[in-house]
């Protein structure tokens, strides 16, 4: 899963990635997919970076590509994004409360008087707790709204809500 991270850390592949996503909820009865020279044309990167990026996104299941001739057709593959959302979910559940937790760490995080030997430490892992509680709910909007298009493009699924 780290792997996963790590493609989706870097912002070109994630513009790619809402390039393509834009595509597919077009609702135009198109395929959803975009050529790279598309691609290229909406972003700010030159082709060799497109497809550089286009290649990472597709060894790690991102991307599909359909081959047409001379050209490549890309679109989004949301499925390996479940793993990200099946670690991110725990930590944004109603019942998570880190001021419940009782470290240091919270506790400086919170505002409570941290002063002692260990404050230093509590104050710095508080802020990266804080910057990583910050960064997770940014995620979970995001993958939210990713996962309401997504199923609003699967008929089944809305389908199954139906009943």
């Amino acid at each position: 899963m780290a792997d996963i991270f790590d493609v989706i850390a870097d912002s070109t592949r994630r513009e790619l990635l809402q390039h393509l996503l834009d595509a597919s909820l077009r609702g135009d009865g198109g395929t959803g997919e975009l050529s790279v020279s598309e691609l290229v044309e909406r972003m700010d990167a030159t082709q060799p970076t497109v497809s550089k990026h286009l290649k990472v996104l597709r060894d790690h299941g991102l991307v599909t590509v359909r081959e047409e001739g001379q050209h490549r057709y890309y679109a989004v593959d949301p499925s390996p994004l479940e793993d990200v959302e099946d670690w991110v979910i725990p930590f944004l559940s109603a019942d998570f409360d880190p001021a419940a937790d009782g470290s240091p760490a919270f506790a400086a995080w919170s505002g409570a008087d941290v002063s002692g030997a260990g404050s230093t430490v509590g104050r710095v892992a508080a802020d990266a707790s804080h910057q990583a509680r910050t960064i997770i709910e940014g995620a979970q909007e995001k993958l939210h709204d990713v996962q309401e298009a997504v199923t609003k493009r699967l008929p089944w699924k809305n389908h199954d809500d139906a009943r």
